[in-house]
């Protein structure tokens, strides 16, 4: 099973979606929500150089935002790294 995380953070509407979208598709993952969590902040920074949100992360493997999430979807890669 692929590790999957979503960092979030509140009031977050791309957040809510990117998680809404992981949860229709059965895709179970950690959320780590930078509102109340400062060492994930560290921890975002350091893997992605990035601190917008949402980012999905899955096995390691930066995947963006909600938007490009969604076209991950799509276009198939998302079920193709869940695979992996």
């Amino acid at each position: 099973m692929a590790d999957v995380t979503v960092y979030t953070t509140d009031p977050c509407a791309f957040c809510t979606r990117a998680k809404q979208l992981l949860t229709k598709r059965g895709i179970a993952y950690r959320e780590i929500n930078l509102a109340r969590d400062a060492d994930g902040r560290a921890e975002l920074t350091a893997k992605t150089g990035m601190l917008s949100f949402p980012q999905v992360i899955i096995d390691g493997e930066l995947i963006g935002g909600f938007q490009e999430t969604l076209a991950a979807d799509k276009s198939g890669r998302l079920a193709a790294l869940l695979a992996a």
